[in-house]
């Protein structure tokens, strides 16, 4: 929940943001001059950008929530509380790498299983590769639905 609520204040800020810039835009355009006016317009494009940027974070981020509420009802989210933990309480490297392999092998063995794909992006998150963790959540989110 307190990803939710995180997500939820960051885009209500968003939002602010954006209207404050649309405002600019409009007030830069509307004074007619040919710099000012071009100068406006792609200002204006930044609060369209970033609408769609955000929308599509969204709409993941639902989907997401989505399979993980389909994987907690089948008992199958993945738990990492057993773990071996570092003083900062990150997952240690060496138990990291041990889950990582099961979680590989799990997707190695069925391919088109939303659900190792889901438990393969939580291993490679807590094995602190994030870019791999999107691509392989992706990857569950195609298969999921």
């Amino acid at each position: 929940m307190k990803a939710f609520t995180a997500a939820l204040l960051m885009t209500a800020a968003l939002v602010v943001y954006f209207v404050l810039l649309t405002e600019r835009a409009v007030v830069l355009i509307q004074t007619g001059e040919p710099v000012a006016t071009a100068l406006g317009a792609a200002v204006l494009a930044l609060p369209v950008i970033g609408v769609w940027f955000v929308l599509a974070q969204w709409r993941n981020g639902l989907r997401i929530n989505r399979l993980a509420r389909r994987l907690d009802e089948e008992g199958g989210l993945p738990d990492t509380s057993d773990l071996p933990r570092r003083p900062s309480g990150r997952v240690d490297r060496e138990a990291a790498d041990a889950w990582f392999e099961q979680r590989k092998a799990e997707v190695e063995a069925s391919p088109e299983d939303w659900r190792g794909w889901f438990r393969l992006a939580h291993a490679y998150d807590i094995a602190g590769d994030r870019g791999r963790a999107r691509q392989a959540m992706r990857r569950a989110v195609e298969l999921g639905g």
